[in-house]
């Protein structure tokens, strides 16, 4: 099975690129007010540090669409303008720097409109991402599938990509999405034997950060396992840092991404003297920006903690206020339980293989 859908069209978003045999690019979005550039910046900065490739701005108002300016010039990464029902808005996006826009044709007004952003989008080579989900599936495809189901997902998500290639455009990117994991996995399937633009790959209204991140971990798995998908977003009802880390995770376990500091840990026991839970999540949170591939393990106890450990490059075991520091398994360090995890950062800094 291969990793990536052969045959995909490559698309410039900005610095990136996606399609061809270019990695499956991580994408977020920020929930600041647009219009708030301070905000909005400050928010993408750190989503770029964790590792976001690509970010998305909703722009529900022209002040939002020319805040895009001053955004764009401040961060580093592709700048995507979420658009719906209002076409002037898309133009505006992309007369103020969107590096892609994602519209959903069916909102966006009459033919003459499409035409509009069409227009704009090839003179500024602007990629266009065109969106349909199982929420807005026109009524006629409703009807003739006898209800939201993938195959009329993917005949909808067609239609649209053939009015604005009749247009004369195919510097296109597609996204497919329902909240419906398994309706997903289906119309991800139908379309890739289809279409041969990018695919966005997400689960719409996935949910809070547990419900979302097991939704998006088995469908978004299923997909990128099958070779479908060439940029992903793991939609979370939370902090957009929390798509990042699993959007990476799932590239990561699905050989698809190298790179970046893996953390395991014991489920508790008995034995332990130590709050590990919160010891795993610090350590987790900790480690986003540090650009090492190594494994490291946090263990509740002292007892198997260095045996537990062999299997990473380097560990941690605490408990009754002290810590040991664990390096293939051979403890190499004592110290007191509170200095672990600054003892831990200092030796992945000062990294040598």
């Amino acid at each position: 099975m291969g990793l990536l859908r052969e045959n995909t069209k490559e698309i410039k978003i900005g610095n990136v690129i996606i399609g061809g045999n270019h990695p499956v690019a991580v994408q977020s979005m920020t929930n600041t007010k647009t219009e708030d550039v301070k905000a909005t910046v400050a928010q993408i900065l750190k989503l770029e540090a964790a590792g976001c490739e690509i970010i998305r701005c909703a722009v529900p108002t022209m002040d939002a669409a020319l805040a895009l300016k001053e955004i764009r010039r401040k961060i580093h990464i592709p700048l995507v303008a979420d658009i719906h029902f209002d076409y002037r808005l898309a133009i505006a996006a992309i007369e103020n720097g969107a590096d892609k826009i994602r519209i959903n044709p069916g909102n966006i007004g009459n033919e003459e409109r499409l035409r509009a952003v069409v227009e704009k989008a090839k003179e500024y080579k602007v990629p266009i991402r065109v969106g349909v989900n199982s929420g807005s599936l026109e009524k006629h495809l409703v009807e003739k599938y006898g209800g939201v189901t993938a195959e009329g997902l993917t005949e909808s998500a067609m239609d649209k990509v053939s009015m604005i290639e009749k247009m004369g455009y195919e510097n296109l990117v597609v996204s497919i999405k329902s909240s419906d994991v398994m309706m997903c996995v289906k119309a991800h399937e139908l379309i890739a034997d289809r279409c041969s633009y990018p695919l966005h790959v997400g689960i719409t209204e996935a949910g809070t950060v547990y419900s979302g991140n097991i939704k998006s971990s088995v469908g978004l798995g299923i997909i990128l396992y099958e070779g479908i998908g060439n940029t992903i977003r793991v939609s979370l009802t939370g902090d957009p840092l929390e798509e990042i880390k699993t959007a990476k995770l799932i590239l990561k376990n699905l050989g698809l991404r190298k790179g970046g500091i893996e953390v395991v840990s014991c489920p508790t026991c008995g034995r332990t003297k130590i709050d590990l839970i919160q010891l795993a999540n610090q350590v987790e949170n900790m480690v986003t920006d540090i650009p090492l591939d190594v494994k490291v393990a946090v263990m509740g106890c002292a007892v198997n903690g260095p045996g537990e450990a062999k299997e990473a490059d380097i560990g941690i075991a605490g408990g009754d206020g002290m810590g040991l520091l664990i390096k293939k398994g051979e403890i190499v360090k004592r110290v007191k339980e509170e200095e672990l995890l600054d003892t831990l950062r200092q030796e992945l800094l000062n990294w040598k293989n």
